[in-house]
């Protein structure tokens, strides 16, 4: 059986995307996952051992998963793990959108 699913928060989730190598090791195991650390390692062009970190800070975040079978180690994507950050994202963009018709409506009235 395995164990319950950490659901990741807005902030963990940007938090781990904030570094562009994080963000490509992701981008990697989204699409050809389930990768190990070693797969990812060759195309990144960082060690193994770095890719290890920014995958356990993805897995931290809730944003991939592994599957261990035996000594090896493969990473996926979790499904749903980006949504907490879009939903966060589309809110502070509305409220964005609201205040600038505001001032447009504003300015427009003179």
């Amino acid at each position: 059986m395995k164990p319950a699913q950490h659901r990741p928060d807005a902030g963990e989730v940007l938090g781990a995307l904030g570094d562009p190598t994080r963000r490509a090791v992701l981008q990697a195991v989204a699409e050809g996952g389930p990768l190990t650390a070693t797969e990812l390692a060759g195309p990144t062009g960082i060690t193994r051992q770095a890719v290890s970190k920014h995958l356990a800070v993805l897995e931290q975040a809730g944003l991939v998963q592994v599957e261990r079978i035996g000594r090896e180690a493969r990473y996926q994507v979790v499904p749903g793990s980006l949504d907490p950050a879009a939903a966060w994202l589309d809110r502070v963009g509305a409220a964005w959108d609201r205040r600038l018709a505001l001032l447009r409506r504003h300015l427009a009235d003179g």
